[in-house]
């Protein structure tokens, strides 16, 4: 058993970065003779808030253990001096922060980190930057690339999130704001919390460019983030996945089934299981999956339904100790303990259906085989009461399916992988069935399974199809329904904008013709129990999760004015549209 300390604690420890900026943190660290090494979080949702003290990992749980936990508001946020702009300057303030951090008479020179979402990146962010006293992070629920997967996805902007969490992160450090930026007064932050607790006209306020709560100095990033649709100089500068062959840090991912950066959690564990810079970090990559929402990880949240859905006990974070699990793999990667980490499979997944964890040799799996699921319809698809079908049979000769979509009234998100605000976005699981009412909803179903059949692994839909407009989106879902369509539950889904299907720069198509699409839905991992369907949704829109294209062919973050699209899903010899999913042998 590891030693347990007593706790001693500084307040607000200013830290210089290289530019003079001053940064502050507290420290926690063992009374005791001797150095420690130090876990280090780096955070905009402020470093003395008890639940920054405890999501994910404890830090008074920490340094009884023996370690010294430094907690800093980053840059422009809260008790810290500079202007916060979003990924950019956690590089050097990164680097600077762990290299601070080592050098410190109570440290022994081993710095590792922890924490979610955007703390997870400024983990990943100082990763890329190498500093040499950086041995490991711990980043969890967050992204590689912070244009495809955080801010877009498939071309479409994010718009659920990237308002949501705009508006929630300048409402939550105003006081500190207003005291930088001219103009911010109480008036100021008393129409911000009006915004935030009445988002649906912010959700549909044309054009995007022109929201006024979010105008001005404090939160100049989210319209960088709409000036800049491609991936171009801005985001690769950021990009992790740029980096990952450059990157020394072993890491302890985690992310959730319903997170919305699960797509970059992943990508993450499998690119620096692969590319590391070392065979350190390539050997001391690790992926935990729960059947979470974004922040579902937490001890605070164990126990709480997913969405409509209850996984059961044996889901909550504290049934695996996920706190205990990442400070045990600290032991092993910053104090050297041979206490059997290096030794166990790399992968714990949760399987929904079953509902049990099970461990992993590697994430994808490599016994899952790749099966097409192709669409049927006699061609009225169109709601759950339509003909379309879903099977492994190749179609032949078949009337394509049309719908219209009109971005006035467009579908409704319920559920799926989701943050920041529960009120008007809700996360997780959720009974897709009203949905599915909708003659601008396709839906593609198996028949009644004669036997359980689990699907671990990438989920993408390969979907052929035409629209009247010059640009469109087009979405998929996959959904998990229950016997006699007693529910349907939705486990992923995706998107891709016409003019982005090629991904780099914007090409418009030809009304009328027939175009490939490649939609990637990221991945699940569910048991469709005998009796159950397994379906798949199409449609053109997902609103407020993403921004809805105006169908007129001009850049959305421009364009006020709509365009009812006729939009026509092939599915015959020539144009097999399907969905591929990984198939574990039961």
């Amino acid at each position: 058993m590891p030693k347990t300390y007593s706790v001693r604690f500084d307040a607000k420890i200013p830290v210089r970065m290289r530019d003079g900026t001053t940064l502050y943190a507290d420290v926690l660290r063992p009374v005791g003779r001797g150095k420690f090494p130090a876990l280090l979080q780096r955070t905009p949702y402020d470093r003395t808030s008890p639940i920054t003290r405890s999501f994910l990992v404890d830090v008074n749980r920490a340094a009884q253990r023996g370690y010294a936990v430094v907690i800093q508001d980053c840059r422009g946020r809260f008790a810290s001096e500079g202007e916060f702009h979003t990924f950019v300057n956690e590089i050097n303030d990164g680097y600077d922060t762990v290299e601070w951090t080592a050098s410190q008479p109570w440290c022994d020179g081993n710095v590792g980190m922890f924490g979610g979402s955007y703390v997870g990146a400024t983990q990943w962010l100082a990763a890329k930057a190498v500093p040499p006293s950086l041995k490991g992070i711990a980043p969890g629920v967050t992204a590689s690339n912070y244009h495809e997967g955080w801010t877009y996805q498939g071309g479409a902007f994010e718009l659920g999130f990237n308002l949501t969490w705009a508006a929630g992160l300048t409402g939550s450090n105003w006081d500190n704001l207003s005291r930088r930026y001219k103009g911010l007064n109480k008036r100021g932050l008393n129409k911000m919390l009006n915004t935030i607790d009445n988002l649906d006209p912010a959700f549909r306020h044309l054009p995007l460019k022109d929201l006024p709560e979010l105008k001005g100095e404090h939160t100049k990033y989210y319209y960088a983030w709409l000036d800049h649709p491609e991936y171009d100089a801005y985001w690769q500068k950021l990009s992790i996945e740029e980096s990952h062959s450059q990157i020394k840090a072993a890491a302890f991912n985690y992310g959730g089934w319903y997170d919305i950066f699960l797509g970059g959690t992943l990508q993450n564990y499998i690119r620096m299981k692969k590319m590391g810079a070392t065979p350190a970090a390539r050997k001391g990559q690790r992926l935990t999956i729960g059947p979470w929402v974004h922040g579902g990880s937490a001890v605070e949240f164990a126990g709480v339904p997913v969405g409509e859905h209850y996984f059961g006990v044996r889901s909550y974070s504290l049934s695996i100790d996920l706190h205990g699990r990442i400070l045990r793999y600290y032991d092993h990667i910053l104090k050297g303990m041979d206490n059997g980490v290096a030794d166990e499979k790399p992968v714990n997944i949760f399987v929904m259906g079953d509902d049990v964890w099970r461990q992993e040799d590697d994430w994808p799996l490599k016994r899952a085989k790749d099966t097409r699921y192709y669409f049927h319809s006699r061609g009225k698809a169109n709601t759950l009461a339509g003909d379309g079908m879903l099977s492994t049979e190749s179609p032949g000769g078949e009337t394509p399916d049309v719908f219209l979509y009109n971005p006035i009234n467009p579908v409704p998100t319920k559920g799926g992988q989701l943050c920041c605000n529960d009120a008007y976005i809700n996360p997780g699981a959720f009974d897709q069935r009203l949905i599915e009412t909708r003659p601008d909803v396709l839906c593609y179903s198996t028949p009644p399974l004669s036997r359980d059949v689990e699907v671990t692994g990438p989920v993408t839909v390969t979907l052929y199809a035409a629209s009247s407009a010059r640009d469109t989106d087009f979405t998929a879902k996959l959904v998990d329904v229950g016997p006699d369509n007693s529910y349907a539950r939705n486990l992923t889904d995706g998107i891709i904008r016409a003019r982005y299907r090629k991904g780099g720069k914007a090409q418009l198509i030809t009304p009328g013709e027939v175009y490939e699409y490649q939609i990637d839905l990221w991945a699940t991992s569910n048991v469709f129990k005998k009796g159950h369907q397994i379906r798949v949704e199409i449609s053109s829109s997902n609103f407020p999760r993403f921004d809805r294209n105006a169908n007129t062919g001009k850049p959305n973050n421009e364009d006020p004015d709509f365009v009812t699209a006729t939009q026509t899903i092939l599915h015959d010899a020539k144009h097999p549209s399907h969905i591929v999913l990984p198939i574990v042998a039961k």
